[in-house]
């Protein structure tokens, strides 16, 4: 965290572990999951800037969901709201509630993005962005660890996918996709080598890049894999038109948006 926060990073995302720290210049984000003040005490803090709600419950009422979102801000335990993993309609259902009971709609929704998981953020959630305002934390921008190239010659013994917990993400690095997705990324480090960066540099300033992402969470498991991702910082600059293009070329999975549509016509 210290090294994060040096290099200028000041959101994290937590899961009832963070301690300590400068707390009024950090933004502090963590998932719902059960009592509000017990998680609170767990990390250590007086509040979170804003609290996730995991995943959509279809069994309780969004009006209930709205409204316990609401009191735990008013509570003063979170200042802010958000969701993860929800659609597009279920978050326009949750502003439309609030507006309508005069409660507190959500503000930003955590959704996986990468090369290969684009639909969602780039053709879904852009119009909540600029009708009300929602903007995306991204996760998962190196597909649990997919786009670094170690998978590219098979699974490496003390890799994630070789742990047995993480047997489907050995099942979908084997599969035929998965062996195209490989290729691809092949090609994708010739665009890499052309910008000066790693492939997960790359993939990192790839996501940055987007106008509707406020944030990209990252997930390091030591120091020197962080300070690497943390230079995908200075490729951003180098993301031109004509290299966003050249990537989307190689991937060749671009989703069509309705100005893409409009534009056609």
């Amino acid at each position: 965290m210290t090294i994060a926060y040096e290099n200028g990073v000041n959101l994290f995302d937590t899961a009832e572990v963070y301690a300590g720290g400068k707390r009024s210049s950090l933004v502090i984000t963590t998932k719902l999951y059960w009592g509000g003040k017990s998680s609170l005490q767990r990390m250590q803090l007086e509040y979170v800037d804003v609290v996730f709600a995991n995943r959509p419950d279809s069994n309780t009422p969004m009006e209930e969901i709205v409204r316990a979102m609401t009191h735990v801000i008013n509570q003063g335990m979170s200042m802010y709201w958000g969701t993860s993993r929800w659609s597009a309609m279920e978050i326009m259902e949750a502003y439309s509630v609030a507006r309508q009971f005069n409660l507190i709609p959500p503000v930003c929704e955590q959704a996986e993005y990468h090369f290969f998981q684009r639909d969602k953020v780039e053709t879904q959630l852009p119009e909540l962005y600029h009708k009300i305002g929602v903007g995306v934390v991204s996760w998962s921008p190196l597909a649990c660890g997919i786009i670094t190239g170690k998978y590219e010659n098979g699974i490496p013994e003390c890799s994630r996918a070789s742990m047995k917990p993480y047997a489907w993400l050995k099942e979908k690095i084997v599969s035929e996709d998965g062996r195209k997705q490989q290729a691809k990324l092949k090609e994708l480090t010739t665009v890499s080598e052309k910008l000066g960066c790693t492939l997960p540099q790359l993939a990192i300033a790839w996501c940055l890049r987007n106008e509707g992402v406020s944030s990209v969470l990252l997930g390091t498991s030591n120091p020197i894999q962080l300070a690497e991702n943390l230079r995908a910082m200075e490729v951003i600059p180098k993301m031109t038109a004509g290299i966003v293009t050249e990537i989307d070329h190689v991937l060749g999975n671009r989703p069509h948006s309705k100005k893409d549509f409009h534009q056609a016509h």
